[in-house]
């Protein structure tokens, strides 16, 4: 674990400064669930899953329609989310797994390491996934107090993945569970949070809360089974809802609801596409969820896989009702979260997400141009507020598809429109240069 020491000196040569008084920080909770399609929430859409918590949420806060993951995949978009830049740039474009032995660079500065050194109490509770060979890899050495949780998803043992690592339930660096009750993760995830929120005696506090659930094997505890009408699945979603609103009524209880930015949002889409090697143990392909009117799923650079539902909470600061279809993704999470804070982002590297704290509050548009697709270390795709361009590989046929219009990708125009072609084509040659050369 980083010394306080070692820290500020990190600090200090990675160029963010923290402004301000601690007593006038908000409190911050970042909820991340794992595989959640964009359908899945009944504010987005879905038909039987009902998910009152999150709705209450969404209309007392902002709903984005158009906001995306940085990666169709857990650990890169896990990498762009705490980095606030794109997986290829920050060097982890691929997910790691149990005999891994790396993980995201070490010269990468996470979003809880600021956070830290401006004076805020940091937790992780939840799916790590970001390296767990060396102890230098864990949350406790990235800019978090504490750490409980797993180290990568929640299927990568046998049956499903031919490994002979156990995978183990941690409390900071120490395994306190084997086997591991998937049961009962969210509940006790949830209630990591709560306890670590009545803790904070009045401390700015910084919980990053990256579900298991509703990746496969999907898991919920006996009282919520059966509750859904979708299933099994249904029933994972609603106690995910379950656990928001639990926060969301310690955060009111405490009094400091008015002082706490509240964010939630999903890695990737749903995996509709999974292998016949997860069909064991009780998987079924019907476990998975919606990607609603989106074509695509999990892996992919089709709007399935990766555009996500995304609710922002901050009463009194986020006006309720806030409803937008502007351009925005998870790296813009990084700068908006600490500059909430008061505290500069790093200003010795490229930062590619930008500040959205205007737009969730209803005061301007997004900033955000553009977004890239990547699917690992290639660039797929790119989509501006009217077009998206998808062309996995140089050979391939261009397909331009009015993302407005046409959300689910059904129709080709790019022979109408050979200049906006021509011009994004462009764009992917262009940031395709910058970032190998990054």
């Amino acid at each position: 674990m980083v010394g306080a020491g070692m820290g500020a000196l990190a600090a200090e040569k990675a160029g963010y400064a923290a402004t301000g008084g601690s007593g006038s920080r908000p409190n911050i909770v970042l909820i991340f669930v794992d595989d959640m399609g964009y359908g899945d929430l009944s504010c987005y859409g879905h038909p039987t899953i009902q998910t009152p918590r999150l709705d209450r949420m969404a209309n007392e806060g902002a709903r984005l329609t158009s906001f995306y993951a940085t990666a169709p995949v857990c650990t890169p978009s896990r990498a762009a989310l705490m980095t606030g830049r794109y997986p290829v740039r920050c060097g982890q474009p691929h997910n790691v797994g149990p005999g891994s032995k790396g993980g995201l660079p070490l010269s990468e500065i996470l979003m809880a390491e600021p956070l830290k050194q401006a004076g805020y109490r940091t937790m992780c509770i939840g799916k790590w996934h970001l390296g767990h060979a060396k102890e230098e890899l864990w949350p406790t050495s990235r800019g978090f107090d504490h750490f409980y949780g797993l180290p990568y998803s929640n299927d990568m043992r046998r049956p499903w993945v031919q490994t002979d690592v156990p995978l183990k339930l941690y409390r900071d660096s120490e395994a306190i569970e084997h086997p591991v009750n998937q049961d009962t993760l969210t509940e006790r995830y949830t209630e990591e949070a709560v306890k670590f929120i009545k803790d904070s005696a009045g401390d700015p506090f910084f919980i990053y809360l990256p579900h298991s659930m509703p990746h496969l094997p999907v898991r919920t505890s006996e009282r919520f089974r059966g509750t859904s009408n979708a299933g099994l699945y249904g029933d994972v979603i609603e106690t995910l809802d379950w656990s928001t609103g639990r926060i969301l009524d310690t955060l009111e209880a405490e009094g400091i609801a008015d002082n706490t930015l509240v964010i939630f949002t999903s890695d990737n889409g749903p995996w509709l596409n999974l292998p016949d090697r997860m069909l064991q143990e009780g998987n079924e392909r019907w476990h998975a969820g919606s990607p609603g009117p989106l074509r695509g799923a999990k892996a992919s650079t089709w709007e399935g896989g990766m555009r996500e539902p995304m609710i922002a909470w901050w009463p009194g600061q986020i006006p309720a009702g806030q409803l937008s279809a502007e351009l925005a993704c998870t790296m813009d999470l990084y700068p908006t979260i600490l500059r909430a804070a008061g505290v500069e982002p790093p200003s010795d590297r490229t930062i590619d997400g930008l500040d959205i704290m205007p737009l969730l509050r209803g005061q301007a548009n997004s900033p955000r141009e553009r977004f890239y697709y990547f699917r690992g270390s290639r660039l797929e795709a790119v989509r501006n507020d009217t077009w998206k361009l998808r062309q996995p590989r140089p050979k391939d046929e261009p397909e331009l598809y009015h993302i407005e219009r046409d959300v689910a990708e059904q129709y080709n125009v790019a022979k109408d429109h050979p200049e906006v072609v021509s011009g994004l084509q462009d764009r992917m040659k262009s940031f395709t240069k910058e970032v190998r050369k990054a």
